[in-house]
């Protein structure tokens, strides 16, 4: 019989090192099996690129699918003095109207240049939150804003008119958000020598609950010389308030008290019986559309706007009545080379008194059109009133006016002059080309040349004059400029070097 051997017994020392046999397993094999289990730590440039793709994903699904989302609600912050209510009114339609993940960004873009368009925020910034979780496919606005932290602000500058050879010295203050509705109290003055001075004072408090539209009043005084070019002064004391104000129209009333003045005493027949006081009563309604990608230098799109203005709304009969009515059209057309482009514009107005005895009475003085002056052709939109080489109020119209005697009875001829009387019927046109200089450093400073040619014509209608009207006459008296200039563009103002050929 084989002998059988007894296995030894185990020590305490074995077991405790685990030390037996084939069920023996090292320590320090299994901490590495476990290390080798457990994910790597990303590194910092993989983390980055996990978010990258995560982003792509999202661009990629935002540009190829429609992501139901809307507005649970609408949070705003920061505003310590100006009422929800107007923030409401700016951006509440946008978010309204937004049922995907798409419109929600658009409409968050549009909200934020409406806040800063109210000039009363220094910083504005819209974020999008998840909506509650029992509420799947909704979403929170937060709308973060901060105050102006100086609502008091104010300018002050010298202005130069060489078509008139005067100067201006003209300044405002504005207080904002003194009541917490947005609202923009100014004041202004203009001191202008040998020429216009102002002073008015307004309000603007921009749309809020109740209001569809911004409301606006303002009361000024303005006197204005024109003894050298009319022999007269208009001295005007109004009062305007704003009624509708949206993107394309429009509508104020004003109430004017206009006094005319001779001191030099040697206006002419015309001139003269438009002397002493008048009450101006009325609407103006204007219409806008500018899809122009500047308004200073127009490469693209087109501009139309028509104003009317009608006068005489009133009761009393001493009121004057008028209508006046305007149009200006634009056009700029890209030619492909040296950032160049062709603009075109037309404008023509017309005004005529209307009421009992209109078609014999003259028409105001003031509210005539006068033709003339070095304003720039491309940047002027409103109507006809530019024709760029003509000194101001040189076309149209005139009459000589009264010579004054000397102490002997003869008449001083060296007193005599002709004033301009303006017309009720006006056209401009012009043409520009604009193109950029060849030098890098003009480029990028906007400095540009371009070549211009414009030109209109002025006629009376009013006061029986419309029977000697001859619209071929009055195509062949049109006046023409032409010339070539070099623009300089500025955060202040457009300076201009032209020459005329």
């Amino acid at each position: 019989m084989a002998d059988s051997e007894t296995p030894e017994p185990i020590s305490e020392e074995e077991l405790d090192n685990g030390d037996n046999g084939e069920d023996y397993i090292d320590d320090d094999d299994f901490e590495e099996e476990e290390e080798e289990e457990e994910p790597q730590e990303m590194t910092p440039e993989s983390r980055l690129r996990a978010e990258r793709n995560k982003l792509d994903n999202l661009f990629h699904r935002l540009s190829t699918e429609r992501v139901t989302l809307r507005v649970h609600d609408v949070l705003i912050k920061g505003n310590t003095k100006t009422k929800d209510s107007i923030i409401e009114a700016q951006i509440e339609s946008l978010f309204r109207n937004a049922n995907s993940m798409q419109e929600l960004l658009q409409a968050a873009s549009l909200a934020n240049a409406r806040l800063q368009m109210l000039d009363i925020f220094d910083f504005v910034n819209i974020t999008l939150d998840s909506g509650p979780q029992e509420l799947p496919g909704t979403a929170n606005v937060v709308v973060e804003v901060t105050e102006a932290k100086n609502p008091l602000t104010g300018d002050i500058g010298i202005f130069s008119k060489p078509e008139a050879k005067s100067w201006s010295l003209e300044g405002s203050l504005k207080y904002k958000n003194l009541l917490g509705y947005g609202d923009k109290w100014d004041g202004s003055w203009a001191y202008g020598w040998d020429q216009t001075s102002e002073v008015s004072a307004g309000v603007h408090v921009p749309k809020f609950k109740g209001f569809k539209t911004p409301v606006t009043a303002r009361a000024s005084l303005l006197s204005q010389d024109w003894l050298k070019f009319s022999s007269y002064k208009d001295r005007a004391l109004g009062l305007s308030l704003g009624l509708v104000s949206t993107r394309h129209h429009d509508l104020a009333y004003g109430l004017t008290w206009r006094t005319l003045m001779d001191p030099s005493q040697m206006a002419s027949a015309t001139i003269r019986r438009q002397l002493g006081h008048a009450l101006v009563s009325s609407l103006k309604y204007t219409f806008k559309i500018d899809k122009r990608n500047s308004p200073v230098r127009p490469t693209k799109g087109y501009a139309f706007v028509s104003s009317t203005h009608i006068g005489g709304l009133s009761p009393d009969s001493r009121v004057l009545k008028f209508m006046r009515q305007e149009f200006d059209v634009r056009y700029a057309l890209p030619l492909g080379f040296f950032h160049s482009a062709i603009n075109f514009g037309v404008s023509a107005g017309v005004l005529f008194p209307w009421g009992s005895g209109s078609m014999h009475a003259p028409t105001l003085l003031p509210e005539r059109f006068f033709l003339g002056g070095n304003a720039s052709a491309v940047c002027s939109l409103g109507g006809p009133t530019t024709v760029m080489g003509f000194k101001s109020r040189g076309l149209g119209p005139t009459e000589h006016r009264r010579q004054i005697k000397d102490k002997s009875g003869d008449e001083n001829s060296d007193n005599t002059g002709r004033d301009a009387l303006g017309g009720d019927f006006a056209v401009t046109a012009f043409a520009d080309l604009s193109f950029n200089l060849p030098l890098k450093v003009l480029r990028e400073a906007g400095i540009h040349g371009h070549l211009f040619a414009t030109t209109g014509n002025i006629a009376q209608l009013s006061g029986n004059e419309f029977k000697n009207f001859s619209l071929q006459k009055f195509q062949e008296s049109f006046r023409t400029s032409a010339g070539i200039g070099i623009v300089v563009p500025t955060r202040l103002f457009r300076m201009e070097v032209r020459h005329f050929i």
